[in-house]
C-alpha cells in the first residue's frame, strides 16, 4: 500500500514540474494543439499542471479504494449466495414436482384397480384409493 502511494506522489510530482507552453494552431476550420509553434496562426497557452496532492489526501484515497473493494467483495459474496440458494430452491420445486406425479400416477392406478375390482376385493380397492388420493392431498395441496 505504501509502494502505491510513493508511485502516486512521484508521477504526480513529475507531472507537477511538467508545465509548459501548448500552442492552438489554426488551419483553416481544423484546430490543432501542439508543443510547438506551428506558424503565424499560433497562439501561446501557458498551462501549469494542478499541485500535487497532500500525502494525507493520497491515504485517504487509498483507504477509500480498500473499502471500496471489500464493499464489492461483499456484495459478490452474497449474490453468489442467492445465486446457490436459487438453485437449491429449484432442485427443491423438482423433486416435489416429481413427488406429486408419483403420488398422482398412484391414484389413477389405485382407482382403477377400485373400478375393476370384484366383490370381494372392492372394499379393500376402494380403501387403497382413498388412502392414495389423501397422501395426494397431503403433500401436494394445489
Amino acid at each position: 500500500m505504501r509502494k502505491q502511494v510513493s508511485m502516486a506522489i512521484v508521477c504526480l510530482a513529475s507531472s507537477a514540474a511538467a508545465a509548459s507552453t501548448i500552442y492552438k494552431c489554426k488551419e483553416g476550420a481544423r484546430i490543432s494543439y501542439n508543443d510547438r509553434p506551428c506558424g503565424h496562426a499560433a497562439v501561446a497557452l501557458h498551462v501549469q499542471a494542478a499541485p500535487a496532492p497532500a500525502p494525507e489526501s493520497l491515504q485517504r484515497i487509498a483507504r477509500e479504494r480498500a473499502m471500496l473493494q471489500e464493499i464489492e467483495a461483499a456484495r459478490a459474496m452474497r449474490e453468489q449466495g442467492a445465486a446457490r440458494e436459487g438453485a437449491r430452491a429449484q432442485r427443491a420445486a423438482a423433486a416435489l414436482k416429481r413427488r406429486c406425479d408419483k403420488l398422482r400416477l398412484q391414484r389413477k392406478w389405485a382407482e382403477e384397480d377400485m373400478a375393476r375390482a370384484s366383490r370381494e376385493e372392492a372394499e379393500r380397492a376402494r380403501l387403497k384409493a382413498r388412502r392414495q388420493a389423501e397422501a395426494l392431498a397431503v403433500e401436494c395441496p394445489a
